[in-house]
This record gives structure tokens, sequence and C-alpha cells, in this order.
């Protein structure tokens, strides 16, 4: 996979080309309507919008909805963090700040530190926070109003909020993987954002490379508009976007080059499996954090891996994808067919 990047060009070029409103924004129709509606209704009683959670993985549009919601109500934007804001005092010092109307985006909401989840709220429910002077005996609370605002909150793991905070929210989204035709809506807009000249057939290719994300679509048709750029191709079709993508290690189901060195690992060193997730990590140089955040998700929504509670197997799929012949027979399979129909999780170790 492309990595994200920090260079300074591409992130001017996905800012550019981010929807401005819920007309353009591609996909997640279920969403859109229900937003558009609630933002209606809030704009009628001339009052800001109930606190919106936007939850799914990540690349789907979460940060962009939040901007737009912003837009919508003609209202000012401030965006942290879960990550950033680690003391009751930093929540504080931003509610402390905003305006009457402010749309406050706090992206990975479910990583703030506790305190502050509880000062969210009364921030959220009565618009006040009470500020605590001094320590020990002499402590003192002091009350402090807030103006009414709209807190916008992301997550990718709507779980680990606890219940007191995601019910305060009033309209909770979940976002959900686009098709490859909705991608292809999506690179049409970007490519004519960008002035660059593509064949159906190559936004279909490059489409059913992206894993069903916005953010990795747009990101490989930036690699693919430089790989043109640099072979002096003027109209990008099908076979000239598949060979920029192989050139990237981006293969014609979306696996990248650590996708597929787990494969291969756990079908030629292990037999494709049960093996635990900290030896399939060793066996591909990488942390276990890695394999199972980045690379796991993906292979088990692919059906091209299993995770059950010996471990991780890897799926008929992933055999016929490499191109390696099964082994072990008529036995081995009925082992699968036995752990795949296991109702327990596999712990994390494994």
């Amino acid at each position: 996979m492309v990595s994200a990047g920090s260079d300074p060009e591409d992130r001017a070029v996905e800012a550019a080309l981010r929807p401005r409103t819920l007309d353009d924004f591609v996909g997640q129709k279920r969403v859109r309507g229900q937003l558009s509606l609630m933002l209606e209704a809030s704009r009628i009683r001339g009052r800001s919008a109930d606190h919106v959670l936007l939850s799914g993985p990540p690349g789907l549009g979460k940060t962009t909805l939040a901007m737009i919601i912003a837009s919508e109500m003609n209202a000012p934007l401030r965006i942290s963090s879960g990550p950033a804001i680690q003391h009751a005092g930093d929540l504080a010092a931003i509610l402390s700040s905003l305006t009457e109307g402010e749309v406050l985006f706090l992206d990975e909401i479910h990583r703030m530190s506790r305190p502050a989840e509880e000062m969210l709220y009364m921030a959220m429910e009565d618009f006040r926070v009470d500020i605590v002077v001094g320590k020990g005996a002499g402590a003192t609370a002091i009350p402090l109003e807030l103006p009414s605002f709209t807190l916008v909150g992301a997550t990718t793991r709507a779980g680990l909020l606890p219940g007191p905070l995601r019910d305060r929210f009033g309209f909770t989204g979940h976002l959900e993987f686009y098709s490859s035709g909705e991608l292809e809506l999506v690179l049409r807009r970007s490519a004519m954002l960008m002035d660059m000249r593509v064949t159906s057939a190559a936004f279909a290719e490059v489409a059913g490379r992206s894993r069903g994300t916005p953010r990795i679509a747009n990101r490989l048709l930036r690699r693919v508009r430089d790989w043109a750029l640099v072979h002096k191709v003027h109209q990008i079709d099908d076979s000239a976007a598949g060979a920029a993508l192989d050139m990237y290690e981006v293969d014609e189901r979306g696996l990248d080059r650590l996708d597929r060195a787990v494969l291969h690992a756990l079908i030629t060193k292990f037999d494709g499996g049960p093996v635990g997730l900290s030896t399939i990590a060793i066996a591909v140089g990488e942390e276990p954090e890695t394999v199972e955040s980045v690379a796991e998700p993906f292979l088990v929504r692919e059906g091209l891996l299993g995770r059950t509670p010996r471990g991780r197997i890897a799926m008929a799929a992933a055999w016929d994808h490499l191109g390696l012949e099964r082994i072990g027979g008529a036995q081995q399979d009925a082992v699968r067919s036995l752990l795949l129909d296991e109702d327990e999780e596999a712990p994390n170790w494994l």
C-alpha cells in the first residue's frame, strides 16, 4: 500500500479533493440523508445542530463530513483529537474558547482520557463545565457557562466509547465501505479536479484496487498520475493504470506487500495455520500491532484469512490468489471447517 505520506503537496491535493457540500459527497446515501434532514431542521429552528457521532473504518469520510456539517450550518470549525486531550484542563481550554454555534470536531474520540470524558458529559448536555481551583480540602469548583456548540466525534472503534458518552450524541452514523461503482464516481470527480484524462476502464481498474476506501482511491489515482507524467502518457487507460499500480505493489485485488507477505508466510511456512499473530509478525518482520491493525482487517473482510481460537488460518481463496497449491487434502479441510465454526473469539496474543 502507498504510505499516507507527509508530502505537503499531497496533503494540499487531498484537501482540495474533499467535497464541500452533502450534495457533492459521494456514497453513504443513508447517512447523508439522515444528516441532511437533521441539519435542515436545525436551520429552520435557528439553533445549533445536535451532537454527531461518526463511526467506521479509516478513510471513509468522517473528517470530510465534519467539515461539511460546519459548512452547511455556516459555522466555524475547531479541530482536535482524542489523543491530544489527556487532561480535563486540555478540554476545558478548548471548550472555553468556543464561540456561539461553533462546530468542534474530535477525531479518535475514543482515545480521550477518562477525566476529560467525564467533563465532556456535562459540556454536551448542559453547556457548562466545572473548573476546579485549588487542591485538597480547599479546592473549589467554579461553574463556567459555555456557548451552544455542536460536537462531531469520529471513531474507528465505537465499542470503546463508554455508554454515557454515546448516549449524549443526538445522531450516530456508521460509515460503510464503498462499492466499486461509488469509488469510480469519487475517482471521476478527483480526476476532473486534477485535470486528468482517464478512461472508464482505468477508473474501474483503480477502484478495484482501492479496498472500498475513497482515501486510498484518491491516493492511488495520484500515483497513477505521477506514473503517467513520467512516462508521458496523456490519456490513462486500464493498461497504464494497472502498470502504475503494479509498480507500487498494489495487486488487482488491492493487496499490498504486507498483505501478500502475511498470506505467503502463513501458507508456505505454517501450512496455512492455525498460527499465532506474534509468530506471523516475526515471520514477516513487522510488529504484531501492525499486522493486526493494518493487514488483518482487509484480509478477513476479503475472505483470505480467518481468525480462530487457535490462531490465524489461510482460507481457500488465499491459496488461489497467490497461485499456490493447497496441501493437506480433505482432512485439513475438515479441521479448518471445525475451527471456522467456533464462536469463541481469538485472544489478541494469538
